[in-house]
């Protein structure tokens, strides 16, 4: 495996894993559609590429960390597109939460190059990414799987490969996103009734992580939430949309999720009150208004 990636998509996820793979030695290139992103990993001696193709160029390994499909699309097609520069040498980690069925189209276009292809999304935040400490499920074949060793070594501890076919990756994230948004939103709505009834805030955070309340997002973003750090680590929409994609997964393979659909109208009306560009904490004191 080259020591020579791509990370297209350097936000908070993608620029903190880009951050951690110039810590571990390899060689990184920088794709954006924002050149405030890549600066301070340009600083860090990170490489611009102009373009997707470009960047596939000057790597052997891409991994995609774009929020969603529409951005992988544009990430993917046109003359100067990720497809245009990919050839057989190259493995293209798809890191992206998105729909199963997105997955295996991007991952079928992007073998039809010749290229090497995983479907692995990831969990833990900016903060874990910073330091190695990522969740990735994986679904793709030995090989490439095989290739992608050495870049799971750096940015994550856990790493499950959960199948061959690409899709699984997708779902496995979904499911597990479900889990973290209705715990979040179960959170949120039992805070507001304590604070409602007499509690104080911090006892509540102190009893809901010691106790059978205990759920590690909810310790997260309480902690972040009392601590009045506003500073969006894990953006509202995103947690939306992957809550939205999972309710659409269990439509399509006919379980219909009550509590998912019930998370989702909770999360559809913190982004109508415009909390979308805000850190998902906020749903915490949103509820409690």
């Amino acid at each position: 495996m080259s020591d020579r990636v791509g990370v297209i998509g350097v936000g908070n996820m993608g620029g903190a894993m880009a951050a951690r793979l110039l810590d571990r030695g390899f060689i990184v290139s920088v794709r954006d559609v924002r050149a405030d992103a890549e600066a301070p990993l340009v600083a860090r001696n990170a490489r611009r590429a102009p373009s997707p193709a470009a960047l596939a160029r000057d790597s052997n390994a891409i991994l995609v960390v774009v929020v969603d499909a529409a951005q992988i699309e544009a990430v993917l097609d046109g003359a100067a597109g990720l497809l245009a520069g990919l050839q057989a040498a190259h493995l293209v980690v798809l890191q992206s939460t998105i729909a199963p069925t997105d997955a295996a189209r991007f991952a079928a276009a992007i073998a039809a190059r010749g290229a090497l292809v995983l479907d692995a999304p990831i969990s833990g935040g900016p903060a874990r990414a910073r330091t190695g400490q990522l969740s990735t499920m994986v679904a793709g074949g030995d090989a490439a799987f095989d290739r992608a060793r050495p870049l799971f070594e750096a940015l994550a501890t856990r790493v499950v490969r959960v199948g061959n076919a690409p899709g699984l990756g997708a779902t496995m994230k979904l499911v597990n996103n479900l889990l973290a948004g209705a715990y979040l939103a179960a959170g949120a709505e039992a805070f507001a009734i304590g604070r409602a009834a007499g509690l104080d805030a911090q006892a509540m955070a102190n009893v809901f992580r010691a106790s059978s309340g205990q759920s590690w997002i909810l310790d997260d973003r309480l902690a972040r939430l009392l601590a009045r750090d506003e500073t969006p680590q894990a953006q509202m929409h995103i947690l939306a949309k992957d809550v939205r994609l999972a309710v659409d997964l269990a439509d399509t393979v006919g379980r219909p999720t009550t509590l998912g659909a019930a998370t989702n109208v909770l999360f559809a009306a913190a982004l109508q009150a415009g909390l979308g560009d805000a850190d998902d904490s906020a749903l915490i004191a949103w509820a409690a208004r």
